[in-house]
């Protein structure tokens, strides 16, 4: 994901919420590599919030070009031209291409201002921020006409903010009343908030500030805002009984500790006041924070180091194998291929789980478990390490068989049961009668008559 200035909303993740990468392709022939696959690039507004499908909160994308990377492609696989070597000359097996990363993310929109517009409905936001800003937000003569925060960039002189029209807010908006949270998250990352307060109201129940007292609480329930410096815009003085309203609450307020600010939407009467008002309060919030500037950064998940492996004894007697590598390793391993099986089994002594298991007491024929949940692979154990790769050459078998896995590292049924019995016989060298249980067989190569 990638910020960009042009986007604006998520409604695209809403009508298309499943997104996926293409492929890379399989190898060609004459030697000839096949194609990687391309990075999935999806562009998210400013302010866009990543969480996974537990909560957790992943990434919090501000300034444009912040990149987070929602989830890593697999490795590919390898032919057998790359799997060669002085004791493999000629395999006759590949590396499967690893499955990439499927995760499902939340994302929610949190609007980027310097300052938030709250108050009631109807009190006038809408008309605040179009008189100080070329913002043009809808505005009518009822409750809720505002759906969505408007953002209006306003000059208070040598002072450039940007200032958030936030809907209207009711007593329970943060218990989700009315639309509540979806409006209360816009004003989490703003530095000061602006109380709009309607002097101009026909209700015989709402005064300013019996009106301020219910959006206080609201926001003390909602909670993280109590930092935020607070100042009073009280509105609609143009009106008859506006005026007088004004006049009447403002020392009320100022004894209550807040900066008061009479103005009028309509007329503009007092706007300049409230806009130097502002700005103070953004330069002096701006100089508080790291004056370093936000370096567009990409994101992405902690750093670990793959190469490890633990192997933990079982109470069932079974042994279970953990680790980023051998995990993909097995993915990476095509078990119709005893050859392949024999490969996997010479990558992991190398590695040196082989020895782990002696140490943890594994013996011939103990069940190894290495992954877990859908990745998980179950084995008969039978030790390589007094015949590894470096013996391959003593061992006559065609491409595909590996002579070393005949009774050995049988793999748990389910995965047996990818195969046709024909196949399992072929390669394996099952009992035909029952392909489910291994028939060792003990052959002695051919001796050559030049010998």
């Amino acid at each position: 994901m990638i910020v960009d200035s042009s986007v604006t909303t998520l409604l695209d993740f809403h009508h298309s919420p499943h997104r996926k990468a293409t492929s890379g392709s399989q190898g060609y022939g004459d030697r000839k590599d096949g194609t990687y696959g391309e990075d999935l690039i999806l562009p998210v507004p400013n302010g866009t919030v990543v969480f996974d499908d537990k909560g957790n909160q992943l990434a919090d994308l501000i300034g444009t070009g912040t990149t987070f990377l929602a989830a890593q492609g697999g490795h590919g696989g390898l032919g057998n031209l790359a799997l060669s070597s002085s004791k493999r000359r000629a395999p006759g097996f590949a590396l499967l291409g690893e499955p990439g990363e499927e995760r499902t993310l939340y994302l929610e929109l949190k609007s980027v201002a310097d300052i938030a517009l709250v108050g009631y409905p109807s009190a006038g936001k809408s008309s605040l921020i179009a008189a100080i800003s070329a913002a043009r937000p809808k505005i009518a003569d009822y409750p809720f006409t505002t759906l969505v925060p408007n953002l209006g960039v306003v000059q208070a002189g040598d002072t450039r903010f940007t200032v958030a029209d936030v809907p209207g807010l009711i007593p329970g908006a943060s218990q989700g009343k009315g639309l509540g949270l979806e409006f209360l998250r816009h004003v989490e990352r703003c530095v000061a908030l602006v109380h709009v307060l309607d002097c101009g109201t026909l209700e015989t129940d709402r005064d300013p500030v019996s009106d301020l007292e219910i959006i206080e609480a609201e926001l003390a329930l909602y909670g993280g805002l109590e930092d935020r410096v607070r100042i009073v815009a009280l509105n609609k003085i143009d009106l008859p009984d506006g005026k007088a309203m004004a006049d009447m609450v403002a020392q009320t307020l100022r004894d209550k500790g807040y900066d008061v600010y009479p103005v009028s939407a309509a007329s503009r009467e007092g706007l300049q006041e409230l806009l130097y008002g502002m700005a103070r309060l953004v330069q002096k919030a701006r100089a508080e924070a790291a004056t370093e500037e936000r370096t567009r950064i990409i994101l992405r998940p902690t750093a670990v180091d793959d190469s490890g492996f633990t192997v933990q004894a079982n109470a069932d007697g079974s042994f279970s194998v953990r680790g980023q590598k051998v995990v993909r390793w097995v993915r990476q391993t095509n078990f119709k291929n005893a050859e392949a099986i024999g490969y996997l089994a010479d990558r992991l002594a190398q590695l040196g789980v082989e020895k782990e298991l002696f140490k943890k007491g594994a013996v011939a024929g103990s069940e190894v478990r290495i992954g877990s949940g859908d990745n998980e692979v179950v084995f008969e154990w039978e030790p390589t390490i007094e015949a590894g790769a470096e013996q391959l050459a003593g061992h006559l078998h065609r491409r595909g068989e590996d002579s070393r896995l005949e009774g050995a590292w049988v793999v748990e049924e389910r995965v047996v049961d990818q195969l046709s019995d024909e196949e399992i016989a072929q390669q394996w060298e099952y009992n035909v009668e029952d392909p489910h249980t291994p028939q060792e067989i003990i052959s002695t190569p051919p001796v050559s008559e030049d010998k």
